[in-house]
């Protein structure tokens, strides 16, 4: 078997030069549903934990700005958390690919469990940026390297089983979030928002411990420092731009300011000094053949599509049932339910159907049509609309994305050789987590233009010197909104959801491009085998010897 550079390949852990023709597909026995549910439970708990830290903090964070009188460094709780668990994705990738999964993994935990207990014991705003920071370099390997794990223990033909689980993780984590964070506040102290990671990530640690068998090969390696740290530079100054930009304040810059094109400017030098040397490198961080494969580029356009469209418009489903709808936090996180059932119900379905008939493209072309359409049908909300009608338009999206998310990291470790597994599966989270962050700078900045123009025309003339006072409490703090007077709150609300419709509006032909690159997305036959496949004719060119098959 050779790789797409035309060299022999490792096969799990064999180096390179061995008879390759006589190891063609060595795998150890195949674990029992039982199994495989016991080690599921570990990487569950902590890919909650890192799910969970990603919608927890919100809720608590007016609460901290007042203890620690930080409210202008306020944005930086999230994201430090935001840039850690991001750009250590690919990083972790390669290593567990080199080092074996198992202790990276259980290293995660050590470390998330460890910055969570400093961040709830932070005696200042310095300090618990600093502890974000470092939990979400944990975060990074939790989600990373308990998606690639499963491509350690279950077969692609099987893996579709189990996707479901994966679902309901971040479903959970997701409605769970801003409740727990928001008892947690009010009846204890929002220190506990970090504490108790501490049980949860001991479970974990102990499940994994006792059931986890590393069943990847420790390989020779000469890791690319240099490479790493252009690429954590290149993606932080990216990333920045997305957080700060279009925030003047405190805590931001306007999009046009010379802060922000010179991160711009740093960040895409930095990316392009990183492909170059990726290029160049003996052992890359990322390798660039991975790209020539189809099946690994459209599916990772697709992801990156729809965490663009996906985060950056639902992000503000909570804001409009809270202005318009007039419910409490926690409410209009329990009215994201159906979004939650749709997502989960759909997710399960497809993989139960691909594990029976083996075909996963229809899938993602489904649901990447049915998420394009979900958010052209929320650019109809209003006033007026109902919850039942609401419930509806959420519950669409939900099933879209659900046919879509598990299935594209389906394909791509499919797809790829059993050496990369790792790293493929890493660059696929790093480039949704990537396109959520443009995709809520890009919609923000959106809805952010438009709620100005829109407050101008439709707030009474003596109110229109508080426009920006105004837009802040829409955004901010929507239970202060309803303080105003009646004709100014009534403005605000008329203003915001003729604001949201167009972050719909806008949003709904960036996800058809997802749909257009999920056309493009090759089907290559599930392995009934964990590790390397067996030697089979080639597939089209930049492809891995695979059976195709006919859509």
């Amino acid at each position: 078997m050779t790789d797409d550079q035309g060299g022999a390949e490792t096969v799990l852990g064999a180096p390179a030069g061995d008879d390759l023709h006589s190891m063609a597909a060595v795998d150890e026995a195949p674990l029992t549903h039982r199994q495989v549910l016991t080690v599921f439970s570990g990487l569950m708990l902590g890919l909650f934990l890192a799910a969970l830290d990603q919608s927890v903090v919100a809720t608590a964070l007016p609460t901290i700005a007042g203890d620690f009188h930080g409210l202008n460094r306020l944005t930086w709780v999230v994201t430090a958390y935001l840039l850690t668990s991001t750009a250590s994705a690919p990083l972790y990738g390669k290593i567990s690919d080199l080092w074996g999964r198992k202790k990276i993994f259980q290293f995660s935990i050590v470390l998330f469990l460890a910055a969570s207990a400093l961040a709830g014991l932070s005696q200042n705003m310095n300090e618990l940026i600093i502890f974000r920071g470092l939990q979400g370099l944990g975060a990074g390997g939790l989600m990373v390297l308990a998606m690639s794990i499963i491509g350690d223990v279950v077969p692609p033909l099987e893996r579709g089983r189990y996707q479901g689980y994966f679902g309901a993780v971040f479903g959970v984590s997701s409605v769970a979030g801003p409740l727990i964070g928001g008892f947690l506040v009010q009846s204890i102290s929002w220190r506990w928002i970090f504490y108790i990671n501490l049980p949860i990530g001991a479970a974990a640690l102990a499940v994994t411990t006792v059931v986890l068998k590393d069943r990847s090969v420790r390989r020779a390696h000469k890791i690319d420092y240099l490479g790493a740290l252009i690429l954590v530079a290149g993606v932080s100054a990216l990333l920045l731009v997305t957080t700060l930009g279009g925030s003047p304040g405190g805590y931001g810059y306007p999009w046009g300011s010379w802060q922000i094109i010179t991160m711009i400017a740093a960040g895409v030098l930095l990316v392009g000094l990183f492909v170059l040397r990726e290029m160049k490198a003996a052992e890359p961080i990322v390798p660039m053949y991975l790209f020539r494969k189809r099946v690994f580029t459209a599916s990772n356009a697709a992801g990156f599509i729809i965490g663009l469209a996906m985060f950056g418009a639902i992000i503000y489903l909570p804001v409009y049932l809270q202005v318009v709808k007039g419910v409490t936090p926690t409410v209009s996180g329990l009215e994201l339910l159906p979004l939650m059932v749709g997502l989960l119900g759909s997710s399960i379905l497809s993989g139960q159907l691909i594990s029976r008939r083996g075909r996963y493209k229809i899938f993602p072309v489904l649901g990447t049509a049915v998420t394009t359409a979900g958010m052209a049908l929320l650019s109809l909300l209003s006033p007026t609309s109902s919850d039942l009608e609401i419930s509806a338009l959420i519950f669409i999206l939900g099933v879209g994305i659900g046919l879509v998310m598990q299935v594209l990291v389906l394909a791509v470790q499919n797809g790829v050789d059993y050496k990369d597994l790792g790293t493929a599966t890493s660059l696929g989270s790093f480039f949704r987590s990537m396109g959520g962050a443009f995709g809520t700078a890009i919609l923000g900045a959106v809805l952010t233009d438009r709620l100005t123009g829109n407050l101008f025309r439709a707030l009474p003339a003596p109110a229109r010197p508080h426009i920006k006072q105004i837009s802040q409490l829409i955004v901010g703090s929507p239970k202060d909104l309803k303080l105003l007077p009646a004709t100014i709150h009534t403005a605000a609300v008329q203003a915001y959801v003729h604001s949201i419709d167009t972050v719909f509006i806008v949003a709904a032909p960036i996800t058809f491009l997802s749909f257009v690159f999920a056309l493009f997305l090759p089907e290559i036959k599930l392995r009934s085998t964990v590790g390397t496949r067996t030697r089979q004719a080639p597939a089209e060119p930049g492809e891995n010897a695979a059976e195709p098959l006919v859509l």
